[in-house]
């Protein structure tokens, strides 16, 4: 997970919902945190990287062409407000590799390395599947922005009232269970 510029490092998954930006690492979380309430001390939001891992996914799930695992699980997290793009497995770093690196090792005993998330020409393999999730800024903000009026006339506006300064935290479960409504879908 990412708020801002404040990125996890370690992995505890029990420790999730021990914090209210629910992050797998307790020191990152403090600082996202605190990431986030400057932002709302600014009147302003700011942007997130949330992730989900689904474990225990069968492999088989998916196809390699018209119902692609990975482009329905694209589908359903995109059709999340305020999400802005969807990576599964190392997503767009993979750009910045070779075959030699990406690929994922196999050992009779399953894959040694998850690179591609999970999913592997459209078809879960039985790794973990994982999906990184980029999360806009709110664009509800107390900060005064330019914009026009219904004549196209230059206006100022300032939204009042109570805003998230981060909406992460509130993706989680929705993303958690979209992931999940996929799966089941396929298990179906």
């Amino acid at each position: 997970m990412q708020v801002g510029g404040v990125r996890a490092e370690r992995f505890l998954p029990e420790t999730i919902e021990q914090n209210p930006v629910r992050c797998a690492d307790p020191d990152a979380a403090v600082a996202m945190a605190e990431e986030i309430e400057r932002a709302r001390a600014d009147k302003d939001s700011v942007g997130a990287v949330v992730e989900v891992i689904a474990e225990g996914v069968p492999a088989g799930l998916g196809d390699p062409v018209y119902e692609k695992l990975d482009a329905r699980l694209a589908y359903a997290l995109m059709s999340i407000g305020s999400i802005k793009g969807v990576e599964i497995g190392e997503g767009f770093a993979a750009a910045a590799k070779r075959g030699s690196e990406s690929n994922d090792s196999m050992r009779p005993e399953g894959f040694v390395t998850n690179h591609a998330g999970g999913v592997l020409g459209g078809i879960s393999t039985g790794a973990p599947v994982v999906a990184r999730l980029a999360v806009k800024p709110a664009s509800s903000i107390g900060k005064e922005q330019q914009t026009v009026d219904l004549e196209g006339n230059p206006v100022a506006v300032a939204v009042e009232g109570r805003h998230d300064p981060c909406i992460a935290p509130r993706v989680v479960p929705v993303a958690e269970a979209m992931v999940a409504l996929v799966l089941t879908d396929f298990l179906l």
